[in-house]
């Protein structure tokens, strides 16, 4: 996606972020340039995941408690479409070709693989106990999905809809992402505070991160988010309750900096040239915003209540 705005954005960089607020049932926009919030929009009821159209012009949302993903035109700001899914869908990753959304549903032990252009779900996929992370990779072939209650990372095999590998790793795991070449994916598991590496290919653990902040209770250490930068250096691990986001080296897999940030961060998004991270905090109801270069956090930005996820786009 960030080849598309490279394209697109203007030499200001122009651009707008969007907070999925799960308390209040809105999604906050703000102007990527000042901060400032352009318009709340109202949607179903308990928004989180939120994914953006390979166009740019729509923002899918997993509206949970309603049971459906809404379709939020980004042109008029409003809800335009309603697409089913299971039973409370919590995070979804789009096809790299752009035609399928693949929902993970936390009530059902599925998830559900949804034909965009026809509206409709034409396959749902047995996994573990609350699946929730959901992850495609580069070449369109593989998605993984993370059970919680499981914690479990489920290879999924798009062509077949097979699960080929279920692979153990720490307790809740919340969220994958692929590496840009595809060989790696790493999965963060929020009750145990670890972020696993897996091998692609082999579906073998390759290393597990711990984070080590004495200041912060054990318990409040919980890797939810994964933000792994265009030029492959870091990963940005979100911390929860520890009100940190964690930068990990990449090469060495050593914890570089604690950056401390607002109450239980969640997700987060590069701006379209990378030089700043947005995150979610979901208790302090507010965006921090990160400048990547300097490793440092600039300020904070209020939104709505208990913000979730973000995405940045056009």
């Amino acid at each position: 996606m960030l080849s598309f705005f490279l394209l697109s954005c203007s030499p200001a960089w122009a651009f707008r972020i969007f907070v999925s607020n799960e308390k209040d049932n809105t999604i906050t926009v703000l102007d990527g340039t000042s901060l400032s919030i352009i318009a709340t929009v109202p949607v179903g009821a308990r928004p989180r995941g939120i994914v953006l159209s390979k166009d740019g012009n729509s923002l899918y949302i997993c509206t949970s408690d309603a049971d459906h993903i809404e379709v939020l035109d980004l042109k008029t700001l409003t809800v335009t479409r309603t697409l089913p899914s299971g039973a409370d869908p919590e995070f979804m990753a789009l096809s790299r070709d752009g035609k399928t959304l693949y929902v993970a549903n936390e009530n059902n032990s599925e998830v559900s693989v949804l034909d965009l252009a026809q509206g409709r779900v034409t396959s749902e996929i047995e996994v573990g106990v609350e699946p929730e992370g959901m992850a495609v990779s580069p070449d369109d072939k593989t998605v993984v999905c993370t059970s919680e209650t499981t914690s479990m990372a489920h290879f999924i095999d798009v062509p077949t809809h097979q699960v080929t590998a279920s692979v153990l790793v720490g307790t809740r795991p919340r969220f994958a992402v692929f590496t840009k070449d595809g060989a790696r994916v790493w999965v963060s598991s929020e009750v145990a505070g670890t972020v696993a590496v897996i091998d692609a290919a082999t579906h073998k653990v390759l290393t597990t991160i711990h984070f080590d902040l004495p200041e912060v209770p054990k318990a409040s250490i919980q890797a939810v988010g994964i933000n792994l930068s265009a030029d492959g250096k870091y990963a940005f691990i979100m911390l929860g309750p520890a009100n940190r986001v964690a930068v990990v080296d990449t090469k060495t897999f050593a914890v570089t900096k604690y950056l401390l940030v607002g109450q239980r961060v969640w997700h987060a998004d590069f701006s379209p040239d990378q030089k700043f991270l947005y995150t979610a905090n979901g208790i302090s109801n507010d965006m921090s915003v990160i400048d990547v270069g300097a490793l440092d956090v600039t300020q904070s930005v209020p939104v709505g209540q208990s913000p979730w996820g973000v995405v940045v786009g056009p």
